[in-house]
């Protein structure tokens, strides 16, 4: 529950969220805001804790390790979500610190995932990456790939995906992505959609996105 003064721009998110919501015919409590905290350090983050807010993205495992500990450590029940690519050789750290993994994209992140989850006894919240566009410059998985590869990720993995993230190009209408990610997540049966960030949020939800990732909306330029 948010409740002190917002600081940044966490209130006119906050604010956009909810209307998106009853434009959507949502319930607000169906979307969690992810606040984006890459780049910013513990002194711009504690000012949003402070406010309530408790589920933060990073981008990258040695960041989050830095900085994060000491913060979760002052503010329980704050969530970690790594939302930047992951590789392999920081899957055993991704797991150790992190409570969802949103990059799941290829079968060597899946294995080494498998191992960590079992090994250390801790289940993060998984979502398999699409690249909707087939970007060759972005992580995901091609969307006439998913099918098989959400399949092996369960099967022949044992991993338990919570949902489907995409980032859709910057040069492109972000809805087709949002649909054609959200037509691949019914499909298979999964409730969460990880889309949208400060430009296209409002449209992400209305599209039935679960997660939207939301950083220079609420920190600024970085």
């Amino acid at each position: 529950m948010l409740t002190k003064s917002l600081p940044n721009g966490l209130a006119q998110v906050e604010l956009k969220i909810a209307r998106s919501c009853k434009e959507a015919r949502r319930e607000r409590a169906s979307v969690t805001l992810i606040a984006v905290s890459k780049k910013f350090d513990a002194a711009a983050i504690s000012p949003v804790l402070d406010a309530g807010q408790r589920v933060f993205g990073e981008n990258r495992v040695q960041e989050a390790k830095a900085k994060w500990p000491a913060l979760v450590s002052a503010y329980p029940g704050t969530a970690l979500h790594l939302i930047g690519p992951l590789q392999s050789n920081k899957a055993k750290e991704a797991v150790a610190l992190f409570d969802a993994i949103h990059s799941v994209d290829r079968p060597s992140i899946c294995e080494t995932l498998a191992k960590e989850i079992n090994s250390q006894n801790k289940r993060p919240e998984l979502f398999v990456q699409i690249n909707t566009g087939e970007e060759p410059q972005k992580a995901g998985i091609a969307p006439g790939e998913a099918d098989a590869f959400i399949a092996n990720c369960r099967d022949k993995y044992g991993l338990v995906i919570s949902g489907l993230m995409c980032i859709p190009p910057v040069n492109e209408a972000p809805a087709p992505h949002f649909a054609l990610t959200a037509k691949i997540a019914a499909r298979h049966g999964l409730k969460n959609l990880s889309m949208g960030m400060s430009a296209d949020f409002a449209v992400a939800i209305q599209m039935g996105a679960t997660h939207v990732r939301i950083g220079s909306a609420i920190f600024g330029a970085r």
